[in-house]
């Protein structure tokens, strides 16, 4: 029976002799939403996606997708997926055109060669072989396969790997469209402005658990804003002022003391405010100064460090 999110994950965990992956995980991918699912190498990523994906079966919790035990009942979700997988295994000998035929070939209802080529931006490379191809075209193309069936719901393992910024911002372009036409997608990426220009919902993974969830703006809201200043000369650490209560932390940066401030967010305007009347009253010139707003990479960096096992 079909559910309303098209992925449901309830305390997986997957392990490989007795190491964990995946430490019992919980989330859900509502239908026609883009999910991303960030973290380092080892962080559980991919396994996750291969037990989505019905290439494993879930070694403890359950796994749905459109309701359905996707390694179970296979048969019964698979003509609705579309995966894009780390590495494609494609023949280099073979033309664009000629590997796209052929994968159509296991799909009913396939996109044409045509359609699919002009949709991923190859349809110039039809006749270009495998193997003369660059990294990111090869990209474009395992993409490209991935929609020949034109799936409800779509797994894409780091889906820009290797591609140019103008390629990365063209596949950007399509995948929004796919969402937009109702495709419910789960996305890993290393790529945390990909995450942050695409992503409807997020999670950060860490050593196998989910560390943190929600919205872009609901994982950067706790983690405030900064204010970093070059220490004048004629200052000294202890004189650096407080705002709001929070003290400077001291950096040394190309050999030179950096005063940082961890603001409360919504209050960096304020702040600013302070630095500067005291900066005059003192006469003082702040080198280096920049005011920051927290970013989707400060949230990752600060979940990454550390084993919280």
């Amino acid at each position: 029976m079909e559910t309303t999110a098209a992925v449901r994950v309830t305390g997986l965990r997957q392990r490989y002799g007795d190491f964990e992956a995946v430490a019992g995980i919980s989330f859900e991918v509502r239908r026609g939403e883009l999910f991303a699912l960030l973290g380092t190498n080892g962080a559980g990523k991919t396994t996750t996606l291969e037990t989505l994906e019905g290439f494993r079966p879930a070694g403890d919790g359950t796994v749905r997708v459109f309701g359905h035990d996707p390694y179970r009942e296979r048969r019964e979700v698979r003509p609705r997926m579309g995966i894009m997988l780390q590495e494609g295994g494609f023949f280099g000998d073979l033309t664009v055109a000629e590997t796209v035929r052929h994968w159509s070939g296991f799909v009913p209802g396939a996109r044409t060669a045509d359609e699919t080529l002009g949709l991923v931006g190859l349809r110039d490379k039809a006749d270009v072989r495998i193997r003369q191809l660059s990294g990111g075209q090869k990209r474009r193309l395992d993409l490209g396969v991935a929609l020949l069936g034109r799936p409800e719901v779509l797994f894409l393992d780091e889906p820009t790997t290797g591609m140019d910024p103008e390629a990365r911002h063209a596949i950007w372009a399509v995948v929004r469209d796919l969402v937009a036409d109702g495709t419910t997608v789960l996305l890993t990426t290393h790529y945390l402005e990909e995450a942050e220009r695409l992503a409807d919902r997020l999670a950060i993974m860490n050593y196998g658990r989910i560390a943190v969830a929600g919205t872009v703006a609901e994982v950067i809201a706790g983690q405030g804003d900064s204010i970093s200043f070059r220490v004048p000369p004629e200052v000294t650490v202890a004189e650096l002022p407080a705002f709001g209560g929070t003290a400077a932390g001291v950096e040394i940066d190309g050999g030179h003391p950096t005063a940082v401030y961890a603001v409360p967010r919504h209050g960096l305007q304020a702040a600013l405010g302070e630095l500067l009347g005291w900066a005059e009253r003192r006469r003082l010139r702040l080198d280096g100064l920049q005011a920051r707003s927290a970013s989707l990479e400060d949230v990752f960096l600060r979940t990454v460090e550390g084993d919280p096992r």
